[in-house]
C-alpha cells in the first residue's frame, strides 16, 4: 500500500484497522509531507517499535518512476517525465528564481480543451490524474529541490490538462498540500491556471482554499477567442466576465489574466481594447507571455514593436500588467510547451 495514496481519513482508518492509536496517524502524516522521505529509516522515533516494523512492512512510498529528464544550459529549469502506474506519463516542470523556487503541475495526461498554441491541446485528452498522482508530482519537486538544499516556496496547476476539468481530484490534491498537519503549503502561494470552465470557477470561490486564480484569455473577442480556444463557444466571454466579477467579490482575490502574444493575431491596439472594455471593472493583473514555439502552430512571437503598442493600451487604461519571463523554451518545458516529448522519445 502506497502511503502517498491516502489521504488523512485513509491512513487514520488504516491505523484504526491495525490498532494503532489516531495521534499516531498525525505523527505520520506530518513525516510524510514536511520530510518527504525515501524511505522508512527515519520514521519518527516516538512512533511505537511495532508500528515501525509494519510500516516498513506492509507500505510503500512510492511515487511515479521518472523516465527522462532534461535540464536547461543555465541549470534554471528542468523538465522530468513521470511514468504512472498504469505506463501513462505526464511532464512536471521546476523552476528555480533567485529567491523561489517552482514546479509546474500537471492535473490529466493530455487535454480536451483544443487551444491551438498549445502542445498540451494538440496531442488530446488521455485521462484525468487521480489526486495522489497530483499530490506525487508536488512530493517529487520537494525532493528533487531538498537534494540540492533548496526548498519549493511555490507551485502552479499550469502543466499538462485543465484543472477545473478533474475539479474533484484537483481540489482533493490541494486539500492535502494545504493540510496544516503535514506540508501546510501556504495557499496564496499555488496558483490553479484555466482556460475559463465558468462553473468551475464559481465553485471555487466558495472553497475554504484561497489559492490564487490565473485565466488563461488570450483574446478578448468572441469571434477570435472560438478559433483559438474552441472552450469560449461553450464559455463566451461575456459569462466568463461575469463569473469573474462573482469569484473577486467573494474571494476579495485579483485575478491574473494570462496572454500569449502571437504576432498579427492577438498581440494588436483593438485586442489590447477589447481586454480593457471587457476587465476594466474586474480587479486583475495582466501576465503578458511571448509565444513558446509548438510544433503543430505556424504561429510566431509578437514584435518588440507590437508588445509595446500592446502594453500602452494597458497602461492608459491602468491596468496592471507584467511580461512572463521566458523559461525552459529550448527543451520544450515553456508555457504551452508540454507534450511528453523527450529526445529520446
Amino acid at each position: 500500500m502506497n502511503l502517498y495514496a491516502l489521504d488523512f481519513a485513509a491512513l487514520e482508518a488504516l491505523f484504526a484497522a491495525w490498532g494503532v492509536a489516531p495521534i499516531h496517524a498525525q505523527t505520520v502524516w506530518k513525516w510524510l509531507y514536511r520530510q518527504t522521505p525515501l524511505d522508512f529509516t527515519s520514521l519518527p522515533d516516538t512512533l511505537p517499535r511495532h508500528l515501525q516494523v509494519r510500516l516498513a512492512a506492509e507500505t510503500t512510498l512510492s511515487l511515479p518512476d521518472v523516465v527522462a529528464s532534461q535540464v536547461s544550459a543555465d541549470g534554471m529549469t528542468r523538465k522530468d517525465l513521470l511514468q504512472l502506474a498504469d505506463g501513462q506519463r505526464v511532464e512536471v516542470v521546476i523552476m528555480r528564481y533567485r529567491h523561489r523556487h517552482s514546479a509546474c503541475i500537471s492535473t490529466q495526461v493530455g487535454c480536451a480543451c483544443d487551444c491551438r498554441f498549445c502542445a498540451t491541446g494538440q496531442m488530446g485528452f488521455v485521462r484525468h490524474l487521480t489526486a495522489a498522482e497530483i499530490v506525487a508530482q508536488v512530493i517529487h519537486a520537494q525532493r528533487t529541490l531538498r537534494a540540492g538544499g533548496q526548498s519549493l516556496t511555490n507551485f502552479v496547476l499550469m502543466g499538462m490538462g485543465e484543472p477545473l476539468l478533474n475539479y474533484e481530484h484537483t481540489l482533493d490534491a490541494l486539500r492535502r498540500l494545504c493540510d496544516p498537519r503535514g506540508m501546510g503549503f501556504v495557499e496564496r502561494r499555488i496558483t490553479l491556471s484555466t482556460v475559463g470552465i465558468v462553473p468551475g470557477i464559481l465553485r471555487l470561490a466558495e472553497e475554504p482554499l484561497r489559492i490564487s486564480l490565473a485565466v488563461s484569455l488570450h483574446t478578448a473577442t468572441d469571434a477570435l477567442r472560438d478559433t483559438l480556444m474552441p472552450i469560449n463557444r461553450r464559455y463566451p466571454l461575456d459569462e466568463l466576465c461575469r463569473a469573474l466579477r462573482t469569484y473577486t467579490a467573494i474571494t476579495q482575490r485579483r485575478v491574473m489574466l494570462e496572454w500569449v502574444l502571437i504576432d498579427g493575431v492577438n498581440a494588436t491596439r483593438e485586442q489590447a481594447e477589447a481586454l480593457v472594455a471587457h476587465f476594466a471593472d474586474i480587479p486583475v493583473h495582466v501576465n503578458l507571455i511571448q509565444l513558446n514555439p509548438t510544433p503543430e502552430y505556424a504561429g510566431q512571437p509578437a514584435s518588440p514593436e507590437a508588445v509595446e503598442a500592446f502594453i500602452a493600451v494597458l497602461e492608459h487604461a491602468g491596468i496592471p500588467h507584467t511580461m512572463r519571463q521566458r523559461r525552459g523554451a529550448p527543451i520544450a518545458a515553456a508555457c504551452g510547451q508540454l507534450r511528453r516529448r523527450f529526445p529520446e522519445n
